[in-house]
């Protein structure tokens, strides 16, 4: 579990890089034998990209790096529970294991909305567990979106008295 910290802080880091370039704060990172081997953040505005979540830009950096688009023994720290376009890509990609900081109940895949790792038929098996450092990473998504709906309010208020 100690790996896990260390791994998700590196992940936290990452969700700040998200956020200083307007992105939502999620971090991703990857590893094989407590080795990174693959990193990204959410950037779907920046690279005009829907699917650019951290987690799909963390599996290419990572398939990239071992030149193999399978990432069996795997382990992803997430800061944010995937969404079910990630989890199919973690479960394609064979990744061993899911570690997310916080939950997502709007559109979370490992049991917040939906489970999807949880479905017997599949033909690979992820383990998943809720990880450290979900309260800083939740603190770190509410604050991003109160200050956006925040900037909002006072954009309509400023257009509409214009």
């Amino acid at each position: 579990m100690e790996n896990d910290l260390y791994f998700m802080h590196q992940a936290y880091r990452l969700a700040l890089e998200a956020e200083s370039v307007g992105e939502v704060p999620v971090g991703a990172v990857i590893t094989i034998n407590n080795e990174i081997i693959g990193n990204g953040y959410n950037q779907p505005i920046k690279s005009l990209d829907p699917s650019a979540h951290a987690e799909i830009v963390a599996l290419r950096n990572a398939a990239q790096k071992i030149n193999n688009y399978r990432l069996v023994d795997a382990t992803i720290y997430i800061t944010l529970e995937p969404c079910p376009m990630c989890a199919y890509a973690l479960l394609h990609a064979r990744v061993k294991r899911v570690v997310y900081a916080c939950g997502d109940p709007k559109t979370g895949a490992c049991g917040g909305c939906i489970d999807l790792f949880n479905l017997s038929h599949w033909n690979h098996q992820i383990e998943v567990t809720q990880g450290p450092m979900s309260e800083e990473c939740s603190a770190l998504l509410k604050n991003f979106f109160q200050r956006k709906r925040k900037h909002s309010s006072v954009s309509t208020t400023q257009s509409t008295h214009q």
